[in-house]
């Protein structure tokens, strides 16, 4: 009985983000609450000889939240940086023209959205398109269009590199795929963005023109700018060649540009490096911290085990498909580790399918993978309501990618 009441505190957290418009109360502070009474009731209801499995599995989860909210904290500081000081809009302005069409505006920040997930981390791909996406001066509507489509092109671009998506690697490691036969999923991504872009463009008319940015910007902060794209290219090195968790890397970096802060500026300057950390939104921090509690504990009750049994009884092709939809609402990454311990007996091509679908599916929904949440908390266009009403498009463009993803990779590898 207690796993039906833990699941409607789930749904009910879903329903306040969904409501935030007409409650008027913070997503972050709703999910934050349920997630936090969900443990709690755990405990409580719990017999004496479970007391050590809830524990442990706590901990497990709050490692899981300390070791994205250390890798966010870091990313979001240097962004942070490099935003207030205009390095990335004059990026910016040397990468795009200072003035072009609409509809060639959202071709190319999908295309650049899609290489940059797969050579980085989806969590740095999003702030820096989405910084790249408010240089421009782009009506609401399109503004929104354009956040959607970076979210959707950067959970695509992620899937065919060990790099770029945590469920991508957490395939390659248990051994189903390797590094050519992932390749091939860019093709599927990169089909599947340009018809979003297609559909999203279709309206769309004018010119845009990128913001005028006057910075006063110096040397050190070009520097920082070099250690920040330095620690990406090491973060992914580290990770393939020596195992090395992502968040350390990251971490290193951050604490380089600290160190260089404080070489090239005295302590009576009134803006320090240090301080950039305070300009993080830790809404979005509360955020994940909120629905990572949650599909904890839907973990913890055997939610996922339900779910990984279900994809066992019907045909992988169908599963995955359906599996990529589930991972808008549960997070893909304990829903693929539930589904890799129940140790599914597929083929290449079923893999292929799999590590898309679970990677491309969480974009259906904005709650659905962490590109999405961190949109949501930048981009003030974006509600769970707006989001919706693109679901159509969006489940179209899944639908294509997935569909490519089977035909190419059974040609290929069938």
């Amino acid at each position: 009985m207690i796993e039906y009441f833990l699941i409607t505190l789930a749904l009910l957290a879903l329903l306040s983000v969904v409501f935030e418009e007409v409650t008027h109360i913070n997503k972050a502070k709703t999910t934050l609450f349920f997630g936090c009474i969900s443990w709690i009731t755990l405990f409580i209801t719990a017999e004496p000889n479970d007391y050590h499995h809830i524990t442990e599995g706590l901990k497990e989860n709050l490692l899981e939240i300390a070791e994205l909210w250390l890798f966010l904290m870091s990313t979001m500081t240097f962004v942070a940086y490099l935003n207030a000081k205009g390095v990335i809009q004059l990026a910016v302005q040397k990468l795009f023209p200072q003035e072009l069409s609409l509809r060639k505006l959202m071709f190319l920040v999908a295309l650049f959205s899609i290489v940059l997930s797969a050579l980085c981390d989806n969590v740095t791909a999003t702030l820096v398109s989405l910084t790249l996406l408010q240089t421009f001066n782009v009506e609401r509507r399109y503004k929104l269009r354009m956040a959607i489509l970076i979210i959707f092109s950067v959970n695509s671009g992620g899937v065919a590199l060990i790099t770029g998506d945590v469920t991508t690697l957490m395939i390659f490691l248990d051994g189903h795929v390797n590094m050519s036969e992932l390749f091939i999923l860019l093709i599927p991504a990169i089909i599947s963005v340009t018809f979003l872009a297609t559909l999203f463009s279709l309206s769309a008319s004018g010119r845009i023109s990128t913001s005028k940015v006057t910075s006063d910007y110096e040397t050190v902060d070009i520097l920082i700018a070099v250690i920040f794209f330095s620690t990406i290219l090491f973060t992914m090195l580290m990770n393939v060649w020596f195992h090395v968790p992502p968040v350390l890397t990251f971490l290193t970096g951050l604490s380089i540009m600290f160190l260089v802060g404080r070489i090239y500026r005295s302590d009576t300057e009134e803006t320090q490096m240090l301080e950039y950390v305070r300009k993080i939104e830790y809404d979005t921090l509360l955020f994940f911290l909120g629905i990572l509690l949650l599909v904890g504990m839907l973990k913890e009750v055997g939610v996922l085990s339900i779910l990984a049994n279900l994809y066992a009884n019907f045909d992988p092709n169908f599963s995955s498909y359906f599996a990529g939809i589930g991972s808008a609402l549960i997070d893909n990454v304990p829903l693929t580790a539930a589904l890799l311990k129940a140790h599914p007996e597929l083929t290449t091509p079923e893999w292929l399918a799999l590590t898309y679908a679970v990677g491309v599916g969480g974009s259906l929904l904005v709650i659905g993978s962490a590109a999405g949440i961190i949109a949501m908390s930048k981009i003030k266009e974006i509600t769970f309501i707006s989001y919706m009403r693109y679901i159509p498009a969006l489940l179209a463009a899944y639908t294509i990618g997935y569909v490519v993803t089977l035909f190419l990779s059974e040609y290929m590898y069938g």
